[in-house]
């Protein structure tokens, strides 16, 4: 695999849509949680995508439930609770392991391309992975980076 783009992923219905559609896009890739203390970002992540995506941003929004329990079991319920709590508009897919044997193998390709502060393994929620419009990842953000800090590494991708 060379780039993001010959991945494909789940949406919340099952079916499966190849991230080659988004080809040409800055895209911003983030493990989420509903019910996380770090769960606000939502409001800050639709901010952006609501002020960039005429300029082709894409946020892909992956529920996790690997730490800590913070998602729904139902992803319906992840899907309407982003969408009435935050307005959460961009694309949200099926929930994934972002760790361990049963990690999505998206994510396995994410953490090569960028480790962590002591390691690839990723450490919480709200873990985020810029992406340039060629499918490279260029940067790997803490949980707790709040996505207006983000803004400045991603206007240089348009």
């Amino acid at each position: 695999m060379n780039t993001i783009y010959d991945f494909t992923v789940k949406l919340p219905n099952g079916k499966e849509k190849s991230l080659g559609e988004y080809e040409g896009k800055p895209l911003l890739i983030v493990n989420t949680a509903s019910k996380c203390g770090l769960t606000p970002q939502f409001k800050g992540l639709q901010n952006m995508y609501d002020k960039y995506k005429e300029q082709g941003l894409e946020i892909l929004g992956f529920p996790c439930d690997q730490f800590n329990n913070q998602e729904f079991d139902n992803i319906e319920e992840t899907t309407q609770f982003c969408q009435m709590n935050y307005g959460v508009t961009f694309p949200m897919f099926a929930k994934i392991d972002v760790n361990g044997e049963n990690e999505d193998p998206l994510f396995t390709y994410l953490k090569e391309q960028k480790k962590g502060v002591l390691s690839k393994k990723i450490k919480w929620n709200f873990t985020k992975f810029l992406i340039d419009s060629k499918g490279q990842v260029v940067e790997r953000y803490a949980p707790t980076t709040e996505p207006e800090k983000i803004e400045e590494d991603l206007i240089k991708l348009f």
